[in-house]
């Protein structure tokens, strides 16, 4: 019953997830979390296994027993931009309309379904499917003076799939290897007008979606130190790509667009025995995807873009790694009940130098908080209550506003300041 029951929520959610899974993220174009628990907790938990089976430590699954966990993400991210009046306009300069904007398309869904089957007593395989995130902005009118265009805007989305072998080493010490699969696709409108300083104006904007398909590896470690105290960490390599061709004029190295390398370490400390605090440190390597690394610069002289879009050092958005420091609690001090919490901290990954560009990405979120819940559907019997194994979760994350101003590449008298917050609800139920 339960299986048949499984295979149908799985079929939905893949059907879901491969036509909704588009939006945003705010680690970056990362998700906060992944995984109802673990959203719960602003995404910290590298050394907490309950919250690994969703893109998670691949050391931890093990410790979860045979386990099926899906759920519902929606989120609410509101993006804009504001300019000042420019100095110059085309054909004499490229200073933007004076405007206040904000994105439409405020509202996204993304599923996540994971499953975790034990081999043996001390291993065991899981498969999760899960949206990582990525970008969409929908800015109406011409910002960019491409005329063609309704709206000036991107849209990213990626899902992955991640199958998972986790084996426990000795009785403290587990590791686990995940295999990643992934799918992405990207589409832009409203960036004709950059077609003079691309490699191949055919491929630049306006070509509908672009798919592409990649894969990478991650490791996980997973360490008991004492009955209270634990340590975790992960290492996600880049995820390989194929590139979007549409784009091959708009991304460096014709349309390349890898998925970038992160790690995580962190530690679990049961500080009573209803009290957990977690702590991780992220960090988010963009440097090494050029499409999205590479700075926006101008040649002093010529006043034109020093490299053509498309090329192999061509312009990008200029994004830095980003180092991210998260922390959770958990409280399981009321029975059937566990309460989360969690914050998150990070450096904006785009520098003031790179706005323009960026007003389509305003990825500019450094405070996150969360709060979260999970409930056994336990069954009261004569006045005792008995664990069912079943639970609803509940999280809810709020990305406090930020904005970053900077100056427009090609009008350097022109400000532009991109901003953006974001709301997100996800219910998840596990058995």
């Amino acid at each position: 019953m339960e299986k048949s029951f499984f295979q149908r929520v799985f079929l939905l959610i893949t059907i879901v997830g491969l036509t909704s899974f588009t939006g945003w993220a705010t680690d970056g174009y990362f998700s906060t979390g992944y995984g109802t628990i673990n959203k719960g907790l602003a995404g910290a938990g590298i050394a907490y296994y309950q919250g690994s089976l969703i893109n998670g430590n691949p050391a931890g699954v093990v410790h979860l027993g045979t386990k099926y966990h899906f759920g519902v993400d929606l989120f609410n991210p509101i993006r804009h931009f504001t300019t000042s009046p420019p100095t110059v306009t085309p054909p004499n300069g490229f200073g933007l309309p004076e405007s206040s904007v904000e994105s439409g398309k405020e509202y996204f869904i993304i599923p996540s379904l994971g499953a975790n089957w034990m081999v043996t007593d001390n291993s065991s395989v899981s498969i999760a499917l899960f949206g990582n995130g990525g970008m969409n902005t929908t800015f109406p009118g011409n910002g960019f003076y491409d005329t063609s265009a309704e709206y000036t805007g991107v849209d990213l989305a990626q899902l992955f799939a991640n199958l998972t072998y986790s084996v426990i080493l000795h009785e403290n010490h587990s590791v686990g290897v995940t295999a990643t699969f992934g799918y992405q696709y990207f589409e832009t409108d409203g960036l004709a007008t950059f077609g003079i300083f691309s490699q191949d104006n055919t491929k630049l904007s306006g070509n509908g979606k672009s798919n592409s398909m990649g894969y990478g590896v991650k490791v996980g470690y997973l360490g008991k130190l004492s009955e209270t105290f634990s340590i975790g960490a992960s290492y996600q390599s880049k995820v390989y790509m194929s590139e979007f061709e549409e784009y091959a004029g708009l991304f460096a190295e014709d349309g390349d667009f890898d998925i970038p390398s992160s790690w995580t370490v962190g530690f679990s400390w049961d500080m009573t025995d209803e009290f957990t605090f977690m702590g991780d440190y992220k960090q988010i390597n963009y440097s090494g995807v050029k499409a999205v690394s590479n700075p926006f610069t101008i040649d002093p002289i010529l006043g034109v873009p020093a490299t053509l879009f498309g090329e192999a050092n061509g312009p990008g958005f200029g994004w830095e790694d980003m180092s991210i420091i998260k922390a959770g609690l958990a409280y399981s001090g009321i029975k059937s009940w566990v309460f989360r919490g969690g914050y998150s901290h990070g450096t904006s990954p785009i520098p003031e130098s790179d706005v323009l560009l960026n007003i389509l990405a305003p990825a500019v979120i450094t405070n996150q908080v969360s709060v979260g819940f999970s409930k056994d559907l336990a069954k009261r019997r004569r006045g005792r209550y008995r664990p069912s194994g079943k639970e609803i979760h509940v999280a809810f994350n709020y990305a406090l506003e930020n904005t970053l101003s900077g100056v427009n590449t090609f009008d350097p008298a022109q400000q532009i300041e991109i901003g953006m917050s974001q709301l997100e609800l996800e219910i998840g139920f596990s058995f």
